[in-house]
């Protein structure tokens, strides 16, 4: 989590606040490449009046027939100058391929002050003494919303049963997410979700995770669809008191989850989502979420 105006946070809030570069329009660039028909889009996303283009990259499972989508919410990486480095989820990855493989098409998008969408970033949670988890997630969440209605507008997609995916600050967008309406998504899913992990860049270390649970508590008051929750033991961002106090804090509150503590994984399971043989540990979890949470 950013803390202070260092030299590249300063440039990021020179940066152009709400149109992509003019000569890109909302939609698909070029033409779909490869096994998994890979394209870019860019996601329309208009608030009070200012349009912003999410860049996204979409991936088609095989065959023709119309796929449920997953849209994957990415995290925040605590060095700000790695964030405009960013790049969407791609196709070939093991968490992508996971669902391509079971017939979802993939949609990953990077939400405004990451990767290519640029701008400043909305979701900024403030100082580490005082962060606002509750705007950093509604924030975040107003990019899934484009998102998601985005990817149910697509030719090839189906309208309804929209699944959503978030991993770290992703994950605390889903939550957020489902403390709104959204009648086309039936299933989220929050892959080590929070945020404020890393504070002054050291692991296990954290900013105010008492509000990081006041947070899940104010989602989970109008929370309406049961949700998935996985955290590895050994993360480094969000300890299992953390998550734990988390859980507590949005089912006391009205919300429904599956709470699943993992054991470690590899060196750090805050990457147990993307990392290598992952799939093979969360997998067979969400299968059996999203069989209970189907399309219709």
């Amino acid at each position: 989590m950013r803390r202070w105006l260092s030299p590249a946070f300063i440039f990021v809030l020179l940066a152009w606040p709400g149109l992509a570069p003019a000569q890109q329009m909302p939609g698909p660039v070029g033409e779909p490449e490869g096994v998994w028909r890979a394209q870019i889009h860019w996601v329309p996303l208009d608030i009070a009046g200012t349009r912003y283009l999410l860049y996204t990259r979409i991936c088609r499972p095989s065959g023709d027939a119309s796929a449920r989508a997953v849209v994957i919410a990415h995290g925040s990486p605590p060095s700000v100058a790695a964030r405009p480095r960013m790049t969407p989820l791609s196709c070939d990855s093991e968490a992508a391929r996971w669902f391509l493989d079971r017939g979802y098409a993939v949609i990953a998008s990077m939400r405004r002050g990451f990767g290519a969408t640029g701008g400043v970033e909305a979701e900024f949670a403030g100082s580490c003494n005082q962060p606002d988890y509750v705007h950093s997630g509604i924030e975040a969440a107003r990019d899934l919303v484009a998102t998601v209605d985005y990817a149910a507008a697509l030719p090839f997609v189906l309208p309804q049963g929209v699944v959503v995916v978030g991993q770290s600050a992703g994950g605390l967008a889903a939550l957020a997410y489902n403390s709104l309406p959204h009648p086309i998504v039936t299933a989220l899913v929050s892959m080590a979700g929070g945020r404020g992990g890393h504070a002054h860049n050291q692991p296990n270390s954290n900013c105010q995770p008492e509000l990081l649970s006041e947070a899940a508590g104010r989602f989970g008051r109008t929370a309406t669809t049961p949700m998935l929750w996985i955290y590895a033991e050994n993360d480094s961002f969000f300890a299992p008191a953390i998550a734990a106090a988390m859980y507590a804090a949005y089912t006391q509150n009205g919300g429904t989850a599956e709470f699943a503590q993992l054991g470690p994984y590899d060196s750090d399971g805050h990457r147990l989502f993307f990392g290598p043989g992952g799939s093979q540990i969360w997998g067979p979890l969400v299968e059996r979420y999203l069989a209970s949470r189907p399309a219709q």
